[in-house]
C-alpha cells in the first residue's frame, strides 16, 4: 500500500478542523484538492475512511489511518528539530499536540506544567471527563491523555500519576438550610446538587455509597471546573469539590457534609508507545507536576 504524506495530512486536518472547507483553509489549498487527496487515500487503502457529516466522522478504518497520520506528523516534526533545520520556513508553526485532559486537572495543575513547553509545540487540549478520555486515544483523536483508565489502550503506555481527592462540600448557609440534622439520607434525597455535566457521576456515586440507594435530588449542571466550585460557594447546591480547588478563603464558608468522607479519583497518563522526544518532554513535565500536586496514595 503506497501512502502519500499530503493525503495523510489532508485526513488529519479534515478530522481536526471538522470539514473539508476548514481543512483546505488550514492547509492553504482548495477544498477540491482536499477532496481529491481523501479520495486517493481511500482508493489506496481500499476503505471508506470518513463519514462526510458535519463535523466529519472517522470510520473504524479511518481511526487507524488517523493514528498513522498523527504519528507520521509527530515523527517528522521531531526529525526536523533533531536535524536543526538551518532555514526554517518563515512563519512556520510549532507542531500541534492533541491531548485529552479532565476539566479539574486542566483547571489546577496541568497548564502550569505545560507552560514552559509552549514555545516548542502548540497544545490542542481536549477537555473530557477522566472516565472517557481514553476513548479519544482509541479513535486517534489525541496522542495522549490524562485518564482514569489504568489498562493501556492498545498501542499506548500507561503511567500512574496519583489521585485527586474530592469532598462533598456546601456553602455554610446552604448546609444550615438543607442539612439542619446533618447529611441524612432524607436530606440528601431533596437537597439540590451541583453536577458538572450529564456524564459526571461523582456526586451520584457518593450519594449511592452514603445512602445505600439511588436518589434523584434536583440538579444544577455547571460544565466548567471553576464555575462548578463557584456555584457551590454561592449556595446553588452541594458538590464534590477537589481539594486542589479549595482556598484559604473557603474556611468557614464551605463546610464538609461528611467530615470523614472523601472520594479519590486515581489518574493515569497514557500516551502512544512511540519514540518521540516531543511527547516524552510533555510526559516528563506532567509526571513531575503530578508528583507535587496529586496524592500519591
Amino acid at each position: 500500500m503506497e501512502l502519500d504524506l499530503a493525503q495523510l495530512r489532508a485526513l488529519q486536518s479534515t478530522v481536526s478542523e471538522g470539514s473539508l472547507d476548514a481543512a483546505a483553509k488550514s492547509l492553504h489549498v482548495t477544498p477540491s484538492a482536499i477532496s481529491q487527496r481523501l479520495r486517493a487515500l481511500e482508493a489506496a487503502t481500499g476503505r471508506v475512511l470518513l463519514v462526510r457529516s458535519r463535523p466529519v466522522r472517522t470510520t473504524p478504518s479511518g481511526e487507524a489511518m488517523l493514528r498513522l497520520a498523527r504519528q507520521v506528523d509527530l515523527l517528522t516534526a521531531d526529525t526536523v528539530r533533531e536535524l536543526g533545520d538551518p532555514s526554517p520556513a518563515e512563519g512556520a508553526r510549532p507542531m500541534a499536540l492533541p491531548i485529552a485532559v479532565n476539566a479539574d486537572s486542566l483547571a489546577t495543575w496541568v497548564l502550569p506544567a505545560l507552560a514552559p513547553l509552549a514555545g516548542s509545540c502548540a497544545f490542542d487540549l481536549r477537555r473530557e471527563d477522566q472516565q472517557h478520555t481514553s476513548a479519544l486515544l482509541r479513535d486517534g483523536t489525541v496522542m495522549a491523555a490524562v485518564t482514569a483508565e489504568p489498562d493501556p489502550v492498545p498501542g499506548c503506555s500507561a503511567t500512574r500519576l496519583g489521585s485527586m481527592r474530592y469532598r462533598p462540600m456546601a456553602a455554610a448557609g446552604f448546609a444550615a438550610r438543607w442539612f439542619p440534622d446533618g447529611a441524612t439520607s432524607a436530606a440528601l434525597a431533596t437537597a439540590p446538587v451541583v453536577v458538572f455535566d450529564r456524564r459526571d457521576d461523582l456526586q451520584h456515586g457518593w450519594l449511592r455509597t452514603r445512602t445505600g440507594t439511588a436518589v434523584d435530588p434536583p440538579q444544577h449542571f455547571v460544565p466548567s471546573s471553576a464555575d462548578f466550585v463557584a456555584a457551590v460557594r454561592l449556595g446553588l447546591g452541594w458538590g464534590m469539590v477537589p481539594d486542589l480547588q479549595r482556598t484559604p478563603e473557603d474556611d468557614g464558608h464551605l463546610v464538609a457534609l461528611d467530615q470523614a468522607g472523601s472520594v479519590d479519583v486515581v489518574l493515569y497518563w497514557q500516551q502512544w508507545r512511540l519514540r518521540s522526544p516531543t511527547l516524552d518532554r510533555v510526559a516528563t513535565a506532567l509526571l513531575a507536576a503530578a508528583r507535587v500536586a496529586l496524592d500519591p496514595a
